[in-house]
């Protein structure tokens, strides 16, 4: 086994958990702001009538009676997600790509029926998935429709962008692709592929799965490199804007980029991991340094423009 020198971790401007946690989170974060981005129903109520759009909420499921009319909140056709409001990690998220209406098809190819469905959504609401194991409510959202030319860099499932945005800006980003060994979901501990992002353009930097250098995706075979994300500048700016809508001064922006609606917010995270350093190649302490030295009060496209000029790595 290998162990990391720590003084040389820091030397690279590698942020620590610890330190993350005392210097930004505690310091930044305020604990009222929390509730608004740990409930995902909240954080949805809370923007979907703003300018940072969000994937269409079909309903709720609050109790266990919504369950037995589960049949009723479901859409008769498309595809469509379930998720616990209060999880974290990925974890209770079921996504069901083709609905015929007795039976529903995960990305996998996985058939389940309704009763499948319904035990989900009872074990969301007992908290199986939910920070702390309190009780939960499970959302249903329309699915996402991305664009199939980037089908080749993930496996069963829609391809995310995490940025970090410390005090409104952008200091960080990788897309995440889902693999087989992550089942089909995004999310870097259960073995989803993270590819660095050049802050300034989009462009792949180098990839990572399991800690360890990928330059191909493991199921398609896809060259990471080539990856550039469209409409990058957009992106950017959604996330910029959840500053000034959540008043959390450290955060992690999920988004995607649906076919139709172009970016959207996913979920938002006040406490956002630290494996997009190792992505990246290169630590966030540098960068959130120099943010902390910023003055002038600038809006979220100037705040963009400045990361834009001041992080680039191609």
């Amino acid at each position: 086994m290998i162990f990391a020198n720590p003084f040389a971790l820091s030397r690279q401007g590698i942020l620590g958990m610890n330190e993350r946690n005392i210097r930004y989170i505690s310091r930044y974060n305020q604990r009222i702001h929390f509730p608004l981005v740990d409930d995902k129903l909240q954080t949805k109520r809370i923007l979907m009538n703003s300018d940072i759009h969000v994937p269409e909420l079909l309903a709720t499921v609050t109790q266990q009676s919504d369950v037995v009319k589960l049949s009723q909140y479901l859409p008769d056709t498309g595809g469509f997600v379930i998720k616990p409001a209060k999880g974290s990690g990925g974890k209770g998220i079921l996504i069901v790509q083709h609905n015929h209406q007795t039976q529903f098809i995960k990305p996998s190819g996985m058939q389940l029926d309704l009763t499948a469905l319904q035990h989900h959504c009872s074990n969301i609401l007992a908290g199986l998935y939910s920070l702390g194991g309190k009780p939960d409510v499970a959302i249903i959202e329309r699915i996402i429709n991305f664009d199939q030319q980037y089908s080749a860099y993930s496996y069963e499932g829609v391809p995310d962008i995490r940025v970090i945005i410390f005090k409104g800006y952008p200091v960080m980003a990788m897309m995440r692709l889902s693999t087989k060994a992550s089942d089909g979901k995004a999310n870097l501990h259960q073995g989803a592929v993270g590819v660095g992002l050049d802050i300034a353009t989009g462009q792949a930097l180098r990839a990572v799965q399991f800690g360890k250098p990928v330059f191909h995706h493991p199921d398609t075979g896809q060259t990471l490199s080539d990856l550039k994300v469209p409409d990058w500048k957009s992106l950017l700016l959604l996330a910029a804007k959840c500053y000034e809508k959540t008043n959390l001064g450290y955060l992690g922006a999920d988004l995607v980029l649906d076919v139709e609606l172009g970016p959207l917010l996913l979920e938002l995270n006040a406490r956002p991991g630290l494996s997009i350093q190792i992505a990246n190649g290169c630590g966030l302490k540098p960068r959130l340094k120099i943010i902390e030295k910023q003055s002038e009060i600038r809006d979220a496209q100037k705040r963009v423009n400045f990361s834009s000029q001041y992080f680039a790595q191609n």
